[in-house]
């Protein structure tokens, strides 16, 4: 009997979520998503490498996923690790511990594809009538946009402005100052413009989607009907919301923080840092932002489900 189902395994620093889809569906109604909580955010040492604890509850998280892809004769399943994994100092390690610990060996994807992979998501949501898009990706190691008129971004980039790293970079006191907050606005508003070079005039007028757990749970603070309304509920984040929210975050403490609409405990601490960046995007790449459910893990299933999967651009 063919196989029925493809999926991805996505191994970020909060959970390692199993999607599967039914070929000739669609991610809009997955067949099963498993999920298991990690807080690798908590694994990393001074030297930015993964502990032995961390590996293995990767290791563990990656053998449950696999538990359930043989319960439902899944073998048509892409593996890949974020940049919690990727920029760790010590990745290709953890890839090759969790490999002989599981059989299965994570991958890595470049940050410029993963930022071509939410356009693509982000234009399968929206449509063609959508018009010229840019896509905003605000994870916890990395920011990633992307452009264009048609299905394949036409500008993509990656920039290591991840609200965990610039927490750790910049705002490592829970009640940062004035001061340190507006060095880190103006560090990412340097950095972004930096990045987008001449495709201002493509990104000038576009329409703003973002794509991530960060700009989603800032949206909900900001008013935003909460997930549990459903994938179709339009919801959207203005530049005015962050800056009001911004100071409020400031003076609040870690614990303050997760009692917060939209604001899970485990992202509490980067909260503040990813309200910043995301700010300083809003405001070269348009005052609001649209939220789109699909992110990196649906562009890939996407792709699979076009009989692509054989061209993604991996990097070891």
């Amino acid at each position: 009997m063919p196989e029925q189902l493809v999926g991805v395994l996505d191994v970020g620093a909060f959970s390692a979520r199993l999607v599967l889809v039914e070929r000739g569906g669609s991610p809009v109604e997955p067949a099963l998503v498993h999920k298991t909580r990690l807080r690798l955010d908590r694994a990393l040492d001074a030297e930015g490498r993964l502990s032995r604890d961390g590996i293995e509850s990767i290791a563990d998280a990656v053998r449950k996923a696999n538990r359930v892809m043989v319960e439902h004769g899944v073998q048509t399943v892409f593996p890949f690790a974020t940049s919690s994994v990727r920029d760790a100092a010590n990745a290709r390690q953890v890839v090759a511990k969790v490999a002989r610990a599981t059989g299965t060996e994570l991958r890595f994807l470049s940050g410029r594809r993963e930022a071509e992979l939410s356009f693509l998501a982000a234009r399968r949501w929206y449509g063609a009538s959508a018009g010229p898009l840019v896509v905003l990706d605000v994870g916890g190691g990395t920011v990633e946009i992307a452009a264009g008129s048609g299905e394949v971004a036409t500008f993509a980039r990656s920039l290591k402005l991840g609200a965990r790293e610039m927490t750790r970079s910049w705002l490592r006191s829970d009640q940062a100052s004035a001061k340190r907050m507006d060095a880190l606005r103006e560090h990412t508003l340097d950095q972004v413009r930096a990045s987008l070079g001449d495709a201002g005039e493509l990104i000038r007028g576009a329409r703003a989607i973002g794509c991530s757990k960060v700009l989603r749970q800032l949206a909900r603070l900001a008013g935003a009907r909460p997930q549990r309304d459903g994938d179709f509920v339009p919801r959207t984040l203005h530049v005015e919301d962050l800056r009001r929210w911004i100071p409020r975050l400031a003076k609040l403490p870690v614990d303050r923080r997760a009692e917060l609409p939209g604001i899970s405990r485990c992202r509490s601490r980067q909260a503040l840092a990813g309200a910043i960046v995301a700010e300083a995007l809003l405001t070269l790449c348009g005052e609001r932002v649209e939220i789109c459910p699909w992110s990196t893990t649906e562009g890939l299933l996407l792709t699979m489900l076009d009989g692509e999967a054989g061209d993604l651009r991996l990097i070891a």
